[in-house]
């Protein structure tokens, strides 16, 4: 059964994660403030952590680099700071998802578990922390691409387009399943998004952007990543 960590002082909102993650087959263990979840992921690791980062006793950002420091556990950040530099430094230090609050309770589900499959894909060996190709590398822990040794900036959105194709290479992923699992379920017919995101990796890792030989487009259906 998969373990799911929630990082939250509100109790109220803590009981609905606790009853909702229960009733769909969910194992849980709470935290109120950051020394309890770090005390409570080295005595049961977690498969999965929801973490808020208004937390009383310390920043939500400190206790996810202390996770990432320990494990590639997957991080989904659950908060009310909507700012593009808080997202961006949440996901810069190590979260595999950000949701802002008020949320609808499917798509907090969906994202969890498109991080529990990424997460379990790393950690049990299915697909290798390192994907390795002729012009470019993923580092699926550190969270970076690289070209000839030097960093490539992604964005968060581009990291996380990135990271489901490389994460089932060879298979076609769709385009509703990667807009559901990047944007959520209320954007899963806007297939615009997939084409300007897709042409911004390919310009940045492709050594052709216009003859892709990597990141593959099966018209009409969805992408595929081939090493």
């Amino acid at each position: 059964m998969t373990r799911v960590l929630v990082v939250e002082d509100d109790p109220q909102l803590v009981t609905a994660l606790v009853i909702t993650l229960r009733a769909r087959g969910y194992e849980t263990d709470t935290a109120a403030d950051g020394v309890t979840a770090l005390s409570r992921a080295t005595d049961r690791p977690p498969d999965a952590v929801l973490l808020d980062l208004g937390l009383p006793d310390m920043s939500g950002v400190a206790v996810l680099r202390v996770l990432r420091g320990r494990s590639p556990v997957p991080v989904v950040v659950v908060s009310a700071r909507r700012t593009p530099e808080e997202k961006v430094a949440a996901l810069d230090a190590g979260a595999d998802d950000y949701v802002t609050k008020p949320f609808s309770m499917d798509e907090l589900l969906a994202r969890l578990r498109a991080a529990v499959r990424r997460g379990g894909s790393v950690v049990g060996g299915l697909n290798p922390p390192l994907v390795t190709t002729d012009d470019f590398t993923v580092d699926l822990v550190a969270k970076r691409a690289a070209r000839a040794g030097r960093d490539i900036r992604l964005t968060p959105t581009e990291w996380h387009v990135l990271e489901i194709l490389v994460t089932n290479p060879g298979r076609m992923v769709g385009q509703r399943e990667l807009l559901r699992e990047v944007w959520g379920p209320s954007h899963s017919g806007k297939s615009n998004y997939l084409r300007v995101y897709l042409a911004q990796l390919r310009r940045k890792l492709e050594p052709d952007p216009s003859h892709p030989r990597y990141l593959i487009t099966e018209p009409g259906m969805g992408y595929r990543f081939e090493r």
